[in-house]
């Protein structure tokens, strides 16, 4: 991969986007699964790289339409905000001793926050000043805190950079990501948490760039109503397991 080499901008449906997004979702429910009853603890490790590349995936779909409507990207984050609300009570009926709220609110804050930096007109840099108040002020609140809010944007930058720029968006993942309670655990799993987190944005950036001649299933709208599922299904798991 050269140094100069950029995301490409693809035309119509992005397959090697679709398949970060699946990605995404499935290192999230490894994740998940750590909540049912078992002895699952090394899956935090592939789980550190849900959170990234849902906020790479973000920045890819406001990188494609750049130009384009806006209507698309209102829309984006009205899905977002109607599955917040939506997945709040699954999400705390399946994390029982949950501190904050689910990761929906964190990413429609992102996407304002990135959103804002994109557009530049004073109405969209007034949301995204908007959102990072929110933010700073209700960070212990946000799933990964004020700077999972930023991660979206610290994506955006590296799309029209080199690739080692990457390592800006590796930095905010890993200060996203509690790393002071991760580097004084000093266990394994901890230390394998934090290096997936510094090299998870690479990784989807070389997923995006490389991967090509690939269509997994197209992630629409419905994709936004697996977030809320995937707590049920795993609640019902955790009811037959224990």
């Amino acid at each position: 991969m050269h140094g100069t080499e950029t995301i490409p901008v693809r035309r119509g449906r992005d397959g090697a986007l679709d398949l970060l997004k699946w990605l995404a979702l499935l290192s999230m429910v490894l994740d998940h699964l750590r909540y049912v009853g078992l002895s699952l603890d090394g899956l935090y490790v592939p789980g550190r790289l849900a959170f990234p590349w849902f906020c790479l995936a973000i920045a890819a779909n406001l990188h494609r339409v750049k130009a384009g409507p806006a209507t698309f990207q209102w829309r984006y984050l009205g899905w977002l905000l109607l599955f917040s609300v939506i997945s709040e009570v699954p999400y705390r009926m399946f994390i029982e001793d949950a501190d904050t709220l689910n990761v929906l609110p964190t990413l429609a804050l992102g996407l304002l926050v990135a959103r804002g930096w994109q557009q530049k007109t004073l109405f969209d840099r007034g949301l995204a000043l908007i959102a990072l108040l929110l933010a700073a002020v209700f960070s212990s609140s946000l799933m990964f805190g004020f700077f999972g809010v930023l991660l979206p944007l610290a994506m955006l930058l590296v799309f029209s950079r080199p690739w080692y720029f990457s390592v800006l968006p590796g930095l905010v993942c890993v200060a996203a990501n509690q790393w002071q309670v991760l580097l004084n655990s000093g266990n394994l799993v901890a230390m394998l948490g934090l290096a997936t987190c510094l090299i998870a944005p690479l990784a989807g950036l070389v997923l995006l760039r490389q991967v090509t001649h690939v269509s997994p299933p197209a992630m629409r709208r419905w994709a936004y109503a697996l977030y809320p599922a995937h707590f049920l299904l795993l609640l019902l798991l955790r009811k037959v397991i224990t």
